[in-house]
């Protein structure tokens, strides 16, 4: 998009375009999203940003009427996958939080000048300002829905100080942290941890159209007993995992609901300072940042996919909540999954109803099992020959995939769609399947869903997408 059209999208309220850039007004110094409802602002006095980080480099801080800081991520990093993409994905993930700028540029294979100067230019913000703008948000949930003191959500949401912390907060929501808090009118003080006791609750954004049936009835029957569950009817249901995370473990419940534009969830930590990474997990694994309109305007030109995409608007093509995980689980199926988190799995210090463990770690499988294909593909994983985080190269892990005894073409490509969060990706060798790029991953998911269900109708589906459009857009 060139500036015309961006300020053509801020002038209609495109929420299509909310996370693809920022807009800022230097009359007021806030930035918005596109569909902010305020009145738009002369051209003259608009300036435009890739991401928020960009624009709080600039000087503008966030508007209180969009919360422009609430929007899905942009849908551009799940598909590219050259270093600026694989870059946002670990920050995403938090690992400028975890290892600092030489941890993410030696995951990345490139000297830290050279990210800072990519990142810079492509981005308007270094890895650190991205990292800063995440924590930023990070501790805006944790004031607004935990009872947590000011100083604990300091630290729990990855910044080195208390000052630096208030500086920030202050910088980018003009307001003081125990101001931010009071706004939210949740009556919550410097009380117990209630973000460990109870849960944090959370809406997920996402653009567009989400067709959330279909991706619930995927994860429904895929769960895997003591690390997943799925409860209620067709409509109302809540698919609820447990979550293995760089500090400790949590549990994830997401809704099926649409009462607006995003999932609504709850998450149960050990250690808050998981939050960051649980959420872009949540996200991965749900898909909430593509953009529905570009994978469905390329996928209804072909005729057998039209009818598809009509019926099923918004259908999304899940990731993983865990890499590693996931590529254990392509390889071995289901049930045999199942008896693995039975007799390897770590069992939770709290468990939660049916929810008891969390699934082993690759180290811990390998120096256990007899299965020659999975002691070797989880000893790769464990040393790192075989990288499937958030930033890892796509290219570069087929290829290590390719070289394991007992995985072939179909699971490594299975372990590209999911783990790797590829949108692009067809395990199953579909004829004409060229013509679908770069969304085949959509197509197959189209595909599985037709033969699975019964077809439902356009009109039906278009009314309950029109019915979600009308909701309150608010996200947090």
């Amino acid at each position: 998009m060139d500036e015309r059209s961006r300020y053509e999208a801020v002038s209609s309220r495109d929420a299509r375009f909310d996370g693809a850039f920022f807009f800022a007004v230097v009359t007021t110094g806030i930035y918005c999203r596109p569909s902010c409802p305020a009145v738009t602002p002369k051209r003259a006095n608009v300036r435009f940003y890739p991401t928020a980080a960009a624009a709080q480099a600039g000087g503008f801080r966030a508007c209180r009427r969009c919360r422009p800081d609430a929007v899905p991520g942009s849908a551009e990093w799940n598909v590219r996958a050259d270093v600026v993409g694989r870059a946002m994905r670990m920050i995403g993930d938090g690992v400028v939080d975890r290892e600092g700028v030489p941890g993410l540029a030696g995951r990345l294979g490139y000297s830290a000048r050279q990210v800072q100067r990519q990142l810079n230019a492509e981005l308007g913000a270094g890895p650190v300002a991205l990292a800063r703008a995440q924590r930023s948000h990070t501790a805006r949930v944790l004031l607004q829905t935990t009872g947590l003191p000011v100083t604990e959500i300091a630290f729990a949401a990855g910044f080195a100080s208390v000052r630096q912390f208030n500086d920030t907060i202050r910088r980018i929501y003009a307001r003081t942290p125990s101001a931010l808090r009071a706004e939210a009118g949740t009556g919550l003080g410097g009380g117990p941890a209630t973000g460990l006791r109870a849960g944090i609750p959370l809406r997920l954004a996402h653009r567009g159209p989400y067709a959330a049936g279909a991706l619930f009835d995927l994860l429904g029957e895929g769960a895997v007993d003591r690390i997943e569950e799925m409860a209620g009817e067709p409509g109302r249901r809540t698919y609820r995992r447990t979550l293995r995370l760089p500090y400790g473990t949590g549990i994830a419940a997401v809704d099926e609901g649409l009462p607006g534009p995003w999932l609504e969830a709850r998450i149960h930590l050990t250690d808050l300072r998981d939050l960051t990474t649980a959420v872009q997990r949540l996200r991965r694994l749900f898909d909430l940042d593509a953009d529905p309109y570009a994978v469905d305007e390329a996928l209804a030109t072909d005729p057998r996919l039209a009818p598809l995409v009509a019926a099923r608007p918004g259908l999304r093509s899940p990731g993983a909540a865990d890499p590693e995980e996931e590529a254990v689980r392509a390889l071995v199926g289901r049930e045999r999954a199942a008896e693995l988190v039975e007799r390897y799995g770590k069992v939770l210090d709290g468990p939660c109803g049916a929810l008891t463990h969390v699934f082993p770690e690759p180290g811990v499988l390998a120096g256990a099992v007899t299965d020659p294909a999975l002691r070797t593909l989880t000893a790769a994983l464990a040393d790192g020959e075989l990288r499937l985080d958030a930033g890892a190269d796509r290219e570069e892990a087929e290829r290590a995939l390719g070289t394991l005894p007992g995985v072939d073409r179909r699971t490594a490509a299975l372990i590209r769609m999911r783990a790797l969060g590829d949108p692009d990706a067809d395990p199953y060798g579909t004829a004409g399947a060229e013509r679908w790029r770069p969304w085949r991953s959509y197509a197959v998911r189209h595909l599985e869903t037709a033969a699975r269900q019964p077809q439902i109708s356009a009109p039906s589906q278009a009314a309950a997408t029109s019915r979600q459009a009308k909701s309150s857009t608010s996200t947090a």
